[in-house]
């Protein structure tokens, strides 16, 4: 019943910024959390960030203050700003939408790939 569709990966030197969106569509109901994960060749998803239904953050230590969230509603529309990019970043990035007590729906991932 919900897609997500992302957007915004590609290539970015080192130190660049780049920003990744999340579009969900289908019904979607109430508000719910939404997760950024990244997986890297060879290693394990890890969580990113999260952004709440009351607008509560969290982020990963690895990327605290340099990433940010926000989410339009409206538009169905969450994004991650990433700042300050390091080659470590370099992955394929997720947006999930989470469902209390269900598995929850995921996006198609897009590639992250930062240059030193």
């Amino acid at each position: 019943q919900v897609q997500l569709v992302q957007s915004g990966g590609g290539l970015v030197q080192a130190g660049g910024p780049l920003r990744l969106s999340c579009i969900a569509s289908g019904s979607i109901g109430t508000m719910n959390s939404l997760n950024w994960s990244r997986q890297a060749p060879g290693k394990q998803r890890e969580l990113v960030a999260s952004i709440g239904s009351g607008g509560e953050t969290y982020f990963a230590d690895a990327v605290r203050g340099r990433f940010t969230l926000s989410r339009d509603n409206a538009k169905n529309t969450a994004y991650l700003e990433m700042n300050s990019l390091k080659p470590e970043d370099t992955a394929v990035y997720y947006c999930s939408l989470q469902r209390p007590g269900l598995p929850p729906y995921w996006g198609q991932g897009t590639q992250v790939t930062v240059s030193s």
